[in-house]
């Protein structure tokens, strides 16, 4: 049986489907950021600071663990809330995941500028 939003009409699956094509694109976002961590850790050897690897490393490291942490439970308050047929819920994701990565390529860019 078809959920059913507000109206009592059955929710469109296509919505449905949408809002899992966003968790997984959060998902790949995570993976992006973690591969990212694990590269400097492992490849960034030329930076002049000392530590400047780690500190990068850990950012990416954990943007990745925020986002995979959060996206599914976004997911499901997004779920929820179509198949209620009531407003979707905001993100804070989106401007954590904006300010830390322009906080990651600022840092990164410092410390090649540096080296």
């Amino acid at each position: 049986m078809a959920s059913k939003n507000g109206d009592g009409e059955p929710l469109d699956y296509r919505f449905s489907l949408a809002n899992e094509r966003t968790f997984l694109a959060w998902i790949r976002t995570a993976l992006g950021l973690l591969a990212g961590g694990v590269a400097v850790q492992a490849l960034a050897e030329q930076f002049a600071a000392t530590g400047v690897r780690r500190v990068l490393a850990a950012a990416c490291v954990s943007l990745a663990v925020a986002i995979a942490a959060v996206a599914h439970r976004q997911w499901r308050r997004v779920e929820a809330a179509m198949r209620r047929g009531d407003q979707l819920p905001e993100s804070a994701m989106v401007p954590v995941l904006a300010i830390g990565v322009t906080g990651v390529a600022l840092a990164a860019g410092t410390a090649v500028l540096v080296s």
